[in-house]
């Protein structure tokens, strides 16, 4: 017969899965900016080789528009700005998940030797 878990350990349990999927997904969101930034800095290195006097189009409602290439180069080197304070943002926060998710492990493996301590004391 399958013994049912002390309601400590399982909301400690069910709190570490939380934790989990949000360290998953700001891990999953944390390498989507990385590789915006990426394609950002790519686009940005394009525009300074060809220089401004080279025609830039820009895909806008699917047509491509001519833009001012100086104009352009802005508006990414601004973009790239917001990319890395949203990459450091999401770094700190996976630290914080980290540590949250290593201390909670902790207890609860605490938690499980405390309980089959307690089991072998009373089989004897």
């Amino acid at each position: 017969m399958a013994q049912r878990l002390p309601p400590e350990l399982e909301t400690k349990l069910a709190r570490f899965q939380t934790l989990q999927a949000q360290y998953a997904r700001l891990a999953q969101e944390r390498v989507a900016v990385e590789g915006e930034m990426a394609e950002t800095q790519k686009v940005i290195r394009i525009l300074e080789e060809v220089g401004n006097e080279a025609p830039v189009y820009r895909l806008e409602a699917n047509i491509f528009v001519r833009v001012d290439g100086s104009k352009l180069l802005q508006e990414l080197r601004d973009r790239l700005e917001i990319l890395e304070l949203r990459l450091q943002k999401l770094k700190k926060q996976e630290e914080e998940l980290k540590k949250q998710l290593d201390k909670l492990a902790q207890e609860i493996r605490a938690y499980q030797a405390k309980l089959s301590i307690g089991k072998q004391g009373g089989a004897g």
